[in-house]
């Protein structure tokens, strides 16, 4: 009978060490590099930071990765493998993790990171250097007519960012490098 509850005891002992730890996990973080230690440098044709965080699971010698996104459409992305755990810098070009953490897209109600709503467009235009999503949902709400807008990075559909403004809502699809909202 002792052996038991002193096996549940542990048992309870690392559950709550576990549940302690899980606000604590390292993720991937958007609009961060980690310059520094790195041994490989892949292009990654999907645009998708997920996949480079999927290069380095599958490399023993990974220790942590940078993509960063293309600046031009014939750039393309690329994902930099790192043999150690370089600090994070704030940086527009890429998204950043260690191994293990994988890709979380930033989700606050408004904005929806990763996503795409193709179609509905009646307007769209390039963002001036500099500006970012939050400029392209501050023109859909300052015109009646938009519904929902898209950000497109620079570099996926141009040289620099560009943001569509939508009369009707249509529905997100997964995109890497988009952000969208609805606003009405």
């Amino acid at each position: 009978m002792r052996r038991g509850g002193l096996g549940r005891a542990w048992l309870l002992v690392l559950v709550v060490a576990a549940a302690a730890l899980l606000p604590h996990c390292v993720r991937a973080q958007t609009n961060f590099d980690r310059p520094g230690a790195d041994y490989l440098r892949a292009p990654v044709s999907s645009n998708d930071p997920a996949d480079c965080a999927l290069m380095c699971e599958r490399d023993r010698r990974c220790r942590s990765w940078t993509f960063s996104y293309p600046q031009a459409p014939e750039d393309g992305a690329y994902c930099w493998l790192k043999s150690g755990v370089p600090q994070r810098s704030p940086s527009n070009c890429c998204v950043s993790g260690v191994r293990g953490a994988g890709v979380i897209e930033p989700r606050n109600g408004s904005i929806e990171a990763s996503i795409d709503r193709i179609g509905g467009d009646y307007r769209n235009f390039e963002m001036k250097s500099g500006e970012a999503d939050d400029a392209c949902k501050a023109a859909c709400e300052e015109d009646n007519k938009c519904r929902a807008w898209s950000y497109a990075r620079a570099g996926l559909v141009g040289r620099n960012a560009r943001c569509f403004l939508k009369s009707q809502i249509k529905p997100p699809r997964r995109r890497p490098g988009y952000v969208s909202g609805v606003v009405r």
